[in-house]
């Protein structure tokens, strides 16, 4: 009967994204506010990983983000992705916009040829984001870490992760919801935002 428990729990996700989607193509704001809270910890985790060092510029993409699902909703197809793929695929094609648009307002103002020092200093912020990554990963315990590595930063369906760990797949995402709050309090209280 494990699997037919996995598959009802897989069909009650799909079941809760279809209308979410369906609510948002309505223009139902409310919509909006709990995709946020069902992935916006994930969509901030991706834009602060390309924009490390340009704060402004973060809070802006991450508006330009949910303004772009709110806009493009329609172009969501429920059968190629997952809608939590599908908002992480718009956090970084938006992230990556706005370093190359940074990038290119600096070569304008600079009016040099973007040269290997330039690009050097650009995979110093990667890596130091990276390591930012890293360093609050490693506040979970093993398990936790490398299923959430797996998971977000290697994109490995929830599926195939359970069936490598010979676990229900309802055990991976239960881990990586109670992962998602402990990194969701170790961040804010890093960074003194309160109700987050």
């Amino acid at each position: 009967m494990e699997g037919s428990e996995e598959r009802q729990e897989r069909n009650f996700e799909k079941e809760r994204e279809k209308k979410l989607v369906r609510r948002i193509r309505a223009r139902d704001e409310a919509a909006l506010g709990e995709l946020i809270e069902a992935y916006g910890g994930l969509l901030k985790a991706i834009v602060y990983r390309q924009l490390p060092d340009r704060p402004q510029d973060r809070e802006e993409c991450l508006d330009d983000v949910l303004l772009a699902i709110w806009n493009h909703i329609e172009s969501f197809d429920g059968e190629r992705n997952s809608l939590r793929q599908w908002t992480a695929a718009v956090a970084r094609y938006r992230a990556i916009d706005y370093q190359r648009r940074w990038l290119r307002e600096k070569e304008r103002r600079s009016g040099e040829e973007l040269d290997a020092e330039r690009l050097r200093g650009t995979e110093e912020n990667e890596a130091i984001a990276a390591d930012s990554v890293d360093e609050m990963l490693a506040q979970l315990p093993a398990e936790e870490r490398i299923l959430f590595e797996r998971y977000y930063l290697e994109g490995v369906p929830a599926r195939e992760l359970a069936q490598g760990m010979n676990v229900r797949e309802s055990w991976i995402h239960n881990k990586l919801s109670r992962g998602r709050r402990k990194l969701k309090q170790i961040w804010t209280s890093r960074n003194g935002v309160e109700g987050e």
